[in-house]
């Protein structure tokens, strides 16, 4: 039920968001300008040092651009759950509880809106460029690991979001701390965690797995080693820690759902 409701109740708000076209295109539009600034942040830091942890401007588009479509993906699904909090004190959590709809596909589809897909734009760019000018030794096993680690990244984003707001079923005026984690970890992956000191690394990797998202699949792509000597088996975790975060995500909703009592209204 819940697999056919999303797609129907994500196009329910698009069709009425469409009835504004020019509304939705400026939007749109906005969205991807708002990226690139963040991507020109990037091409202006690694434009300016050369080098920055032993990575180039190229390398960091890479890292850029996985970054970027993973979280675009998780914002985009599931971006709205982190509104959690506000719908838990205006007693909407209620009615939507008494729907014969997952209250996950309802929370995450509420107001949906295909502006956000205009976040894509900068990061695959930066990602297509990065693949088509960097000397990578492409190999079969390589060209299908791409897709399957970029998949991976996206489902620990969204499960890093459900997992964030789910503490708003406990807290309910955390949306912040939430956002420190999913939007906060955007910005942080956005970079080549070399940049960054080892006890940061060591966090992003073995307690918030970012490090999963685009750095490691970076190395991978890049056949390179880690410059902070973390174990190499790690460039290849990707799939468990996206199993890992899933499974931890689904508890903790779970978990917020058990917690949960009506407000009465």
């Amino acid at each position: 039920m819940s697999v056919t409701a999303y797609p129907r109740l994500a196009w329910t708000w698009t069709r009425a968001l469409a009835q504004y076209p020019v509304s939705l295109v400026l939007l749109t539009v906005a969205q991807a300008f708002t990226t690139a600034a963040e991507l020109l942040a990037v091409v202006v830091v690694f434009g300016r040092a050369g080098r920055l942890g032993g990575f180039t401007l190229n390398e960091a588009l890479l890292v850029y651009g996985l970054t970027g479509t993973a979280f675009c993906t998780a914002h985009t699904l599931l971006g709205a759950v982190d509104r959690l909090g506000d719908h838990v004190r205006r007693g909407s959590f209620d009615t939507i509880m008494v729907r014969p709809v997952s209250p996950l596909v309802q929370l995450a589809t509420d107001e949906f809106s295909p502006r956000r897909m205009g976040r894509f734009v900068p990061s695959l760019a930066a990602l297509g460029y990065a693949l088509s000018v960097l000397d990578i030794a492409w190999t079969p096993g390589k060209v299908l690991m791409v897709p399957v680690l970029i998949g991976c990244g996206a489902v620990i984003c969204g499960s890093l979001w459900v997992a964030a707001a789910s503490v708003q079923f406990f807290v309910t005026d955390s949306r912040e701390l939430a956002s420190s984690v999913t939007y906060g970890g955007w910005a942080l992956a956005e970079y080549p965690l070399a940049v960054y000191a080892r006890d940061v690394v060591r966090a992003v990797t073995f307690v918030v797995p970012l490090a999963f998202v685009s750095w490691q699949p970076a190395l991978f792509i890049l056949d390179r080693p880690d410059p902070l000597g973390l174990p190499g088996w790690l460039r290849y975790a990707a799939p468990l820690a996206a199993a890992a975060t899933f499974a931890l995500a689904t508890l903790a909703w779970r978990a917020g759902l058990r917690h949960y009592r009506s407000t009465g209204s």
